[in-house]
């Protein structure tokens, strides 16, 4: 613990789900944490008191990834309040799943823009007001290389650009010293795909752990990467997701 004392950082959709779980290990490490949410402004607000509850600052700016002006806002209101950014984690994204027929040109320009889109705008952003030292930890998704099921094309597509945009962005980050890297969760157990969902026992069939995993899980292995120990890894796309098969 205490290995983000003095860090700031900046957490989209970290109101619920594995963006709370985010939020509540960073602040546990030492950070002050600012967070983005859409509409769950009382679960936001709960946040915020948890998290200065433990004597850390904690700041809910209400923003949609899917508008490019308030990613902006959110990144530059975090730096007014806290002088600066030193993680970033994009963790906010949606996943809109149908077979081909089905899905309309709204609904691969609405999951770019979230998925993808909003990581580019941010993350240009946010370099603004980092240092060397920086990191920067995208939150993907192991269907951007494995997609067991029908009708998750256009999902898995926005998350192999995440792999893409992760990899292309280290290299013009390494200079500077700010570190990049891509996070792959396999099923994980939030409410968009619960534990106990309508998908979860054939799921449970593709992971030789037999479980999904908890979101305090991601939290840990993100903390690890905004942190002193992980200077040397940069453009990694790393699985989380329990061997899952695909």
């Amino acid at each position: 613990m205490n290995t983000l004392v003095n860090k700031t950082a900046l957490v989209t959709g970290g109101s619920r789900g594995i963006g709370a779980a985010i939020v509540k290990r960073l602040a546990a490490e030492g950070a002050d944490v600012a967070f983005t949410y859409v509409s769950a402004k009382d679960e936001a607000e709960a946040l915020v008191k948890e998290v200065e509850s433990t004597g850390r600052k904690a700041l809910a700016l209400q923003a949609n990834a899917a508008d490019a002006d308030a990613v902006k806002g959110a990144v530059d209101a975090t730096a007014a309040k806290f002088g600066k950014i030193d993680i970033l984690v994009n963790n906010a994204g949606i996943g809109i799943m149908g077979a081909l027929d089905q899905l309309t040109l709204d609904d691969f320009d609405k999951t770019f823009n979230i998925n993808v889109r909003a990581l580019f705008v941010g993350i240009k952003q946010a370099v603004k007001y980092m240092a060397t030292g920086g990191r920067i930890i995208n939150i993907g998704s192991t269907n951007a290389t494995r997609m067991p099921f029908e009708g998750g094309a256009i999902y898995a597509a926005s998350k192999a650009a995440v792999q893409g945009l992760t990899l292309g962005l280290s290299r013009d980050f390494g200079p500077q010293g700010i570190t990049i890297n891509n996070l792959q969760p396999g099923p994980i157990n939030t409410d968009m795909n619960p534990e106990n969902g309508p998908f979860a026992d054939f799921l449970r069939t593709q992971l030789p752990v037999g479980r999904y995993a908890q979101p305090d899980e991601v939290a840990a292995f993100t903390a690890f990467l905004a942190g002193p120990e992980a200077g040397y890894i940069t453009g990694a796309s790393l699985n989380i997701d329990g061997g899952f098969k695909g």
